[in-house]
């Protein structure tokens, strides 16, 4: 370390030795006292507190990096994973992980960035800190996630009523069902999932999913002829399917 270039002004250990001079009791460097002072804690075996600043990890992990200190390294790698940062900042891990080559750690952050929409501008300055190599991965995982649900909502074997043509009134079974409302519940459902790809609120009793107008009227879609008007779909055996649906989506990028 005392070979490294110094700051301007400040003389090399073998100007010191040539001169007879003692080091100082401060011996300067170019980085910030913050990582400085973290990595030396981590080297030296002390114990640190927790990260709770993803860009507090990024910054020490940089320094570690440029000095090639394998141990603090290692103690990072580990705190990437913490449940925290990954849920507070998943683009950022997975930017960390990719550029360290921590496949696992990198599938991991993966899963948790399927909450945010890639497409809003406010994720921007991170994504265009990550290579397009290791973006591609990431945006297919979206992508591949979005276009397999819409898939499975058109299948007629798992949701015959909506997407069977003809399909008819279960009560009466005369009526052939107008499946209007349900095509455009799927359209809305579809538009969410591009929104927040992880399908946590949908197939839901509950929720604002739930009180979508689409979500209503497909409910409440009844059969036209007079004397019947049995509901067109089942509401509970439906939605357990919409679950089913999403538990079949990939869920971390490919390796």
């Amino acid at each position: 370390m005392f070979t490294l270039p110094q700051p301007v002004g400040c003389k090399s250990v073998e100007e010191r030795d040539a001169s007879k001079l003692d080091l100082p009791p401060v011996l300067d460097t170019y980085e910030p006292d913050f990582a400085l002072e973290r990595l030396l804690r981590l080297a030296s075996g002390f114990a640190v507190p927790k990260w709770e600043d993803i860009n507090d990890l990024e910054c020490v992990l940089t320094l570690a990096e440029k000095w090639d200190t394998p141990g603090p390294i290692a103690h990072m790698r580990y705190a990437l994973s913490s449940h925290h940062l990954l849920q507070n900042h998943p683009l950022k891990c997975y930017m960390i992980a990719k550029h360290f080559g921590w496949e696992a750690e990198a599938k991991l952050a993966s899963t948790h960035t399927l909450t945010l929409n890639l497409y809003d501008p406010i994720h921007t300055p991170i994504l265009d800190q990550i290579s397009s190599k290791d973006l591609f991965p990431l945006l297919n995982l979206h992508r591949r996630r979005r276009d397999a649900f819409r898939e499975l909502l058109n299948s007629p074997e798992r949701f015959a009523a909506g997407n069977s043509s003809p399909y008819h009134c279960n009560r009466c079974g005369v009526t052939e069902l107008d499946n209007h409302s349900w095509r455009e519940f799927k359209h809305r459902m579809f538009l969410e999932m591009e929104r927040r790809p992880l399908g946590d609120t949908l197939g839901l009793a509950v929720g604002d999913a739930a009180e979508w107008p689409e979500a209503l009227a497909c409910w409440e879609a009844r059969c036209s002829k007079n004397g019947c008007g049995g509901l067109n779909y089942d509401r509970i055996a439906t939605l357990r399917q919409i679950r089913a649906c999403i538990s079949l989506l990939p869920a971390t990028i490919e390796a």
